[in-house]
């Protein structure tokens, strides 16, 4: 899982810090520093560094796509939901890996909206198996919903205590804990233990594993031995019986919210990079 910023998006000095990162003044004369590449989904940029294979980048791209348009018809399910994105200037930024991220940081200067990494190493085009699970669908996804759904229906998918969805998790985890506890409740199906993890991150960590197990990306073989330490109902029937707070408010057509799981392939157009 790739680390975030507390919340799970920050401006970019924010997510420096957050990351932990050494150099985020990298000197811009190293030859191996090349301009950074960009595809525009909607108005929202997906942003990489010049050591992200191409393939991956477009990949990013249509699972964004795909998960703003998941009937996939040309045009965004829920508008209001990519206006949020667009106002807050969503960017998602892509590295090879850690090392590249923190080599090439002062090429993303001039980003100042909200931020989501996804990195190289772990976006697999030809999707998940056992040991590999492609974390596209989850950066992407916490994107959209912490920016966009949260600011369009913050009585269902806000992310502070007393929402629909915040609500569902709390008894997910066993309880209301503003900070992550010592030990979870044995009855509890929600159990991420990173501390650096605040409530708002867990509420968008929880809505991740809620919808991708509804949709169908968590239940490949192996994948229960390798998430149950952190979330137990990885089935779409899984969920629908044990967390139907949960799984009503996900299924409620009001929101639009994706049905199909993205595969990476957006019927509507092919996207192209550009070099920045």
């Amino acid at each position: 899982m790739t680390t975030w910023a507390s919340t799970g998006l920050a401006v970019l000095g924010a997510l420096c810090a957050a990351l932990g990162l050494t150099a985020c003044a990298a000197d811009s004369s190293d030859p191996k520093q090349a301009a950074l590449k960009s595809v525009q989904v909607f108005g929202v940029s997906v942003r990489a560094t010049a050591a992200t294979p191409d393939e991956k980048v477009l990949h990013a791209a249509a699972v964004l796509a795909e998960y703003l348009d998941n009937n996939e018809d040309g045009a965004p399910d829920d508008a209001a939901v990519l206006e949020q994105m667009v106002k807050h200037g969503a960017v998602l930024i892509m590295a090879n890996d850690y090392a590249d991220l923190e080599a090439s940081w002062d090429l993303f200067g001039d980003v100042t909206g909200a931020v989501q990494v996804l990195y190289g190493y772990e976006t697999r085009p030809m999707g998940s198996v056992a040991g590999s699970f492609d974390a596209t669908l989850e950066e992407v996804l916490h994107l959209i919903t912490f920016v966009g759904h949260s600011n369009v229906y913050p009585n269902a998918f806000g992310v502070s205590p007393g929402s629909l969805l915040a609500d569902a998790m709390d008894r997910a985890r066993g309880g209301r804990f503003r900070s992550v506890p010592d030990a979870y409740p044995v009855e509890a199906w929600f159990t991420y233990d990173d501390e650096s993890c605040e409530y708002e991150c867990q509420v968008t960590e929880y809505v991740y594993w809620a919808l991708t197990s509804l949709l169908g990306a968590q239940a490949y073989a192996g994948r229960q031995d390798e998430i149950g330490h952190e979330w137990k109902l990885n089935t779409p029937q899984s969920l629908r019986v044990g967390d139907p707070h949960v799984y009503r408010l996900l299924s409620d057509p009001r929101y639009r919210l994706p049905t199909t799981l993205p595969d990476g392939e957006y019927a509507p157009a092919s996207f192209t990079i550009e070099r920045l």
